[in-house]
């Protein structure tokens, strides 16, 4: 099966709309699993990962929820497609990194994907847009039941599901939030929030997870400890702190609309003028542009235009997306390149910014 007749259109992607969208773009949960009796990725020999996948691919592909899925070994997937799959979050830069003995599987509306032997014999993972928490937890929890019905999981009563890493000992599960926060961050008060988030035991991320940047203003707020505490508990806890981060965003909009509005008009402007003439432009500058575009059109400024333009744009201006667009493998000069090309192709009929920012803009940071 073909991979990118497989996905789904970006455009398609960029309409899929959930509560608090403006600011939460997706919430996601995973949970990592291993099977008894056979050493964990990190340790197994080439027959002990072969083992494990054959094991568990079968019980994968024939759960419901994966019905008429995507499964393929990762050492049959192109370095292009394991790098969309990242790209879309799909799977994670180590996986993609995998080969023999490693697999992932998908289903049809990108909702819920499993890594065979990434750091974990399984890791599975559910998303949606918007904050959604409670009903991603219903999904991959169904899954998981399922799952476990079929595989005998590597487990004890006094430390629960056995992990390749500690951090994620006990329930295995890692629930996360991706934030848009612009507000934030021209507020220079991002700082700030991710301090204060940290102490509560949960941890602030880039656009990629552990280690990345967080391009595009897009942060990653997800639990650290997976041991002591009920699945539901850490989900309820998550849920409030994020709450509290979305008040935060808010207020900061309000704020820089009411004390800075021309501050925020020449950031955005600049942002919708460089990416609307630039011939040559990075994928790093274009997510960063986009971002205050996107801030833009949540506060009014582009009417008529729909927001989703953005929200394309920020997936297919990216590495393995372009490529796939142009149909060749690019280097990264020729990526610049046709980037811009791409750009300024898409925002030809959006006109300009407005001028002033108007009495309804304040109303518009919230939902």
């Amino acid at each position: 099966m073909n991979l990118s007749e497989f996905l789904i259109t970006p455009r398609d992607i960029s309409r899929r709309t959930g509560p608090k969208d403006k600011i939460v773009i997706s919430s996601r949960i995973r949970l990592a699993r291993n099977i008894r009796s056979i050493p964990f990725p990190g340790w197994a020999k080439k027959p002990d990962r072969l083992k494990a996948a054959q094991l568990i691919r079968p019980a994968v592909e024939s759960l419901a929820e994966l019905k008429d899925c995507f499964s393929e070994s990762m050492d049959n997937l192109p370095s292009l497609d394991k790098q969309l799959l990242v790209e879309r979050h799909l799977i994670s830069r180590e996986h993609a990194a995998k080969g023999v003995g490693s697999a992932m599987a998908l289903n049809k509306d990108e909702t819920l994907c499993v890594m065979v032997n990434e750091e974990d014999h399984i890791r599975m993972q559910a998303l949606r847009p918007g904050l959604q928490l409670n009903d991603v937890w219903q999904t991959i929890n169904q899954a998981d039941t399922h799952l476990e019905s079929k595989l005998d999981y590597a487990f004890t009563h006094e430390w629960g599901f056995l992990t390749a890493c500690p951090t994620n000992l006990g329930t295995g599960i890692r629930v996360s939030a991706m934030l848009h926060l612009p507000g934030l961050v021209l507020a220079e008060q991002i700082n700030q929030i991710i301090q204060s988030v940290n102490k509560l035991g949960l941890a602030v991320r880039g656009l990629y997870g552990e280690g990345t940047e967080a391009l595009g203003n897009v942060f990653q707020v997800s639990n650290q400890m997976t041991l002591g505490e009920t699945e539901e508990a850490i989900i309820e806890r998550l849920n409030k702190v994020l709450a509290q981060i979305i008040e935060h965003e808010e207020n900061a909009r309000i704020r820089l609309l009411e004390k800075k509005p021309k501050v925020l008009l020449n950031h955005i402007g600049r942002a919708f003028g460089t990416l609307a003439n630039s011939h040559i432009i990075s994928s790093k500058e274009t997510m960063n542009l986009l971002s205050l575009l996107k801030l833009g059109m949540d506060l009014g400024l582009f009417p008529g235009v729909d927001r989703s333009i953005v929200d394309e744009l920020f997936l297919v201006t990216q590495p393995a997306h372009l490529q796939k667009a142009s149909a060749g493998k690019l280097g990264a000069d020729e990526r610049d390149l046709r980037r811009a090309d791409m750009l300024r192709e898409r925002l030809a009929g959006v006109s300009r910014p407005l001028d002033s920012i108007s009495d309804e803009s304040s109303s518009n940071t919230k939902e």
